[in-house]
C-alpha cells in the first residue's frame, strides 16, 4: 500500500494528523496480509525468485517474501520508504521511487505484487502494461485494489457520510475507486494468462481489524462529520456502539485480488 505522508495521496483519515499513516498501514496489513500471502502461497514460489513489491508500505509482504526466496531477492519500492527496514534481510533492498517513473529491463522479476497501488494512478491500465513487461517469461503478477460500493446504499447515515466523504477525497486526488472491478479483465488485456481472482469484503463487522480501524478513526475524527452537518452526534455514537455487533455489519468496499502469468513466449 503506497502512502505519501506529505501530500496528495490520502491516508484515508477525515482530517490530517490524528491516525498516523503508520498506524493505518499496520492495521491494513493486519487485515489483508492473510489474503495476499494466501494467494502468493498458491503460486509455484521458488527460493530463487526475484520479487518486486510495489507500494511496499510498512513492509510486511516484503519481509514475508524475503524469508521464502532465501536464494533470490526482494525489492521493496514506495514513494515513502520511511517505514521500511532495509536491513531486515540480506536479500531485501529498498528503493524510494514512484512506480510511474521506475524503469526496469524486460524480464527482471519472477513475481510482482501491486497491492492498493494501481487505483491511485491516473492511468492505471498503462501502468499495468509497463509492469507486466518487467515480468520474466513464466513470471506472475498479483494485483489488488478496492472497489467502493455506492455510498448511498449504506444502511446507516454515518456509513453513507463516511464512505461518501472518503471516495470524494480520493477521486479529487485522481484515484478511480471503481476501476478495481475490471482488474481481472485488465490483466488479460495486458497479455497475462491463467488469470484468476478473489473478492474480500471490507467494512464494519467484516473483521476485528475493520472495526478497530473504523472505530479509532471515528472516535478521533467523527466530529468532523457532525460539525459539517452530515450526521448527528447521536447517530455517530450509535454507529460506534454498534461496531462488533450484528446490527453494525456492512460491506462498504471489496478488495479485488487478481493474478496472472506472463506467457513463456509472447
Amino acid at each position: 500500500m503506497t502512502t505519501d505522508a506529505q501530500s496528495t495521496r490520502s491516508t484515508g483519515s477525515l482530517t490530517k494528523g490524528h491516525l498516523s499513516p503508520l498506524d493505518q498501514l499496520r492495521l491494513f496489513e493486519k487485515k489483508y496480509d492473510a489474503v495476499s500471502t494466501g494467494i502468493i502461497g498458491r503460486l509455484p514460489l521458488a527460493p530463487i525468485w526475484r520479487c518486486l513489491d510495489l507500494g511496499a508500505g510498512a513492509g510486511s509482504l516484503s519481509y514475508w517474501l524475503a524469508e521464502r526466496v532465501s536464494e533470490g531477492s526482494v525489492l521493496a519500492l514506495d514513494t515513502d520508504t520511511g517505514y521500511l527496514e532495509p536491513g531486515r534481510a540480506d536479500n531485501l533492498s529498498v528503493r524510494q521511487e514512484d512506480l510511474t517513473a521506475a524503469e526496469f529491463p524486460d524480464g527482471t522479476f519472477d513475481l510482482i505484487i501491486a497491492r492498493a497501488v494501481l487505483e491511485h494512478l491516473r492511468e492505471p491500465e498503462e501502468a499495468l502494461r509497463r509492469i507486466t513487461r518487467w515480468l520474466a517469461p513464466g513470471g506472475w503478477l498479483v494485483a489488488e485494489d478496492f472497489y467502493y460500493l455506492p455510498a448511498e446504499h449504506a444502511p446507516t447515515p454515518v456509513g453513507r457520510a463516511l464512505v461518501g466523504a472518503y471516495v470524494r477525497r480520493m477521486e479529487a486526488q485522481g484515484a478511480d475507486m471503481r476501476w478495481a472491478r475490471g482488474l481481472p479483465a485488465a490483466l488479460a488485456r495486458a497479455g497475462l494468462t491463467d488469470v484468476d481472482s478473489k473478492v474480500t469484503p471490507a467494512g464494519p463487522g467484516q473483521s476485528a481489524a475493520d472495526d478497530e480501524l473504523i472505530g479509532t478513526r471515528l472516535r478521533q475524527e467523527g466530529h468532523t462529520l457532525v460539525d459539517s452537518g452530515l450526521v448527528t452526534a447521536e447517530q455517530l455514537a450509535d454507529f460506534i456502539d454498534s461496531l462488533g455487533t450484528p446490527r453494525g455489519q456492512d460491506m462498504t468496499t471489496l478488495l479485488i485480488s487478481a493474478w496472472g502469468q506472463r506467457p513463456l513466449t509472447d
